[in-house]
């Protein structure tokens, strides 16, 4: 890295050099562990926006989104680090959507300075999900009983294996409405008096395709990133792609299983399995 950037910088003595803005790659659902794909977390991104806010002579940072959701702590980190890093080197963050970038995926997005996507991208879904099953009625149909003993009365709270409780119900419709207010906040506080629809129509979980999020201020235009930065920065400007390092065992890293032993693998996979179709549920939400 250091003899590429004396080249460069012998190449362009005496000459102003092209602008340098680095581009990050944010790409897949939003959650705590890796298992049979990659996923955005603070801990798998952190490293590669350090990277990218460090290299020498940046101009700016871009960040390409293609992220149906997830996790609403991981997207709240992953937003707050690429803020505090872009206050920290003076840099200003350019976003583009690909697909989509929808729930967390749009949280992510406005930590960008500007927000630019294609007209057929899928953004906003500002709202907070929560899904699972009730297998109540197989365990009686196969004559199974379920024994449940808890310190605590709601404990076993929303336990899929038992009827649905309204006051459990209650509770979860809280937790979800202080996350809902911790989402509005953000985009509020990044987007401001950009926004310009009414808060039952931005704030209430519907998405919209990258020409009506312009209409609306969730965005700030239409454009992809090599047209976008080079209209800005020039026609020569470098757009770098700051990459994942990558261990030595590609096919145990695709499968969730770097570093972990032959006994672990099984009860690993089957995690991934199901992870794996949740993780299929919420692209498919978006038709993708």
């Amino acid at each position: 890295m250091w003899l590429s950037d004396l080249f460069f910088r012998l190449r362009y003595l005496g000459g102003t050099p092209p602008a340098l803005v680095p581009v990050v790659r944010l790409s897949g659902v939003i959650a705590a562990r890796e298992i049979l794909g990659p996923l955005l977390s603070l801990a798998s991104v952190a490293p590669r926006l350090q990277r990218a806010f460090a290299l020498r002579g940046a101009r700016a940072v871009a960040l390409l989104i293609n992220s149906p959701g997830g996790s609403p702590v991981q997207s709240a980190l992953i937003g707050r680090r690429i803020r505090q890093l872009a206050e920290e080197h003076k840099l200003p963050v350019h976003v583009f959507v690909e697909d989509v970038a929808a729930s967390g995926g749009y949280w992510l997005a406005c930590a960008g300075d500007d927000i630019h996507a294609d007209a057929a991208s899928i953004v906003g879904s500002i709202g907070v999900l929560s899904a699972g099953f009730g297998f109540q009625r197989l365990l009686e149909r196969w004559g199974i009983e379920r024994r449940v003993y808890t310190a605590g009365a709601t404990k076993a709270q929303l336990d899929p294996f038992r009827d649905e409780n309204p006051d459990d119900v209650a509770r979860l419709r809280r937790l979800q409405d202080d996350i809902h207010a911790d989402f509005k906040a953000w985009v509020k506080e990044r987007r401001g008096t950009r926004l310009k629809g009414e808060e039952a129509t931005l704030f209430e979980g519907e998405f919209w395709t990258g020409k009506r999020a312009l209409e609306l201020g969730l965005i700030d235009g239409l454009g992809h990133l090599r047209d976008v930065l080079r209209a800005r920065y020039g026609k020569k400007v470098r757009l770098p792609l700051v990459g994942e390092r990558r261990g030595f065992h590609p096919l145990r890293r695709l499968l969730g299983l770097q570093g972990a032993n032959d006994a672990d693998a099984g009860r690993t996979l089957a995690a991934g399995a199901v992870m794996a179709i949740e993780e299929r549920a919420l692209w498919s939400r978006f038709g993708l």
